[in-house]
């Protein structure tokens, strides 16, 4: 038997990787369809400060697919997830190798998401992502999810 959880990640995983993968190749709508153009959204980015309201998070999504191409490498480790009722989380891992600004450029950020559960759809209402910091742990080997 599939749990609930593990039907949210096989659900939301796949097309949120994806719809990244787009933003990273310059293409916006695909990671706009995947988040909900209902307030309250809140984006907290590691390239931007706090953004609140549906109409402040798209310009930094069409500002930050302006800014990449050429993605070469996208993976995320989900490390922890959760469902309860019509919200959800992940929290985890994004590794990049991307043109960004002409200038290639391999990172990792930390990141959270939150979800809502709209007409039978999860959709996006938060992210907060940020760089770990140098002298962060490593990586437990043992991921719960690992996805590229």
């Amino acid at each position: 038997m599939v749990s609930e959880v593990d039907e949210f990640l096989g659900d939301v995983v796949p097309r949120q990787m994806a719809a990244e993968r787009a933003l990273l190749q310059g293409e916006v709508e695909p990671w706009m369809a995947a988040w909900s153009s209902r307030d309250p959204v809140t984006l907290f980015g590691a390239a931007v400060r706090v953004r609140c309201g549906w109409d402040e998070v798209t310009r930094v999504f069409r500002w930050l697919a302006s800014r990449f191409s050429d993605v070469s490498d996208y993976r995320l480790d989900v490390v922890a997830a959760g469902v309860s009722g019509d919200l959800a989380y992940t929290v985890g891992f994004e590794h990049k190798t991307v043109c960004a600004d002409g200038e290639q450029a391999t990172y990792t950020l930390r990141v959270t998401h939150v979800y809502r559960r709209e007409d039978g759809k999860w959709k996006i209402v938060h992210r907060h992502g940020d760089h770990p910091p140098a002298d962060a742990a490593p990586v437990l080997e043992s991921q719960p999810s690992s996805t590229r």
